[in-house]
């Protein structure tokens, strides 16, 4: 192959790409492209995300109030004890 952009070479059929570290650049358009382009994903996925939640909540809290109403007991069961 030979040398040429970012020292490329080749290597037991392996090929490499390497950057100097003056040339690169890790943050560059984090609060440009990052943030929005999160913010995006998130508002495009919500609805898948959010409903089954919401009603796995709802189904957990309704069945744990229905326990706890069934494992009460009941005081007209104990009105002639002494």
């Amino acid at each position: 192959m030979g040398h040429g952009f970012g020292q490329l070479y080749k290597l037991r059929g392996i090929i490499t790409y390497r950057l100097s570290p003056f040339e690169l650049k890790a943050f560059s358009g984090l609060f440009s492209h990052g943030i929005p382009n999160t913010l995006r994903r998130i508002r495009e996925e919500i609805l898948y995300v959010v409903p089954p939640l919401a009603i796995g909540y709802v189904v957990y809290d309704q069945v744990e109030k229905e326990h706890m109403r069934l494992m009460r007991k009941n005081p007209a069961d104990y009105e002639n004890d002494q």
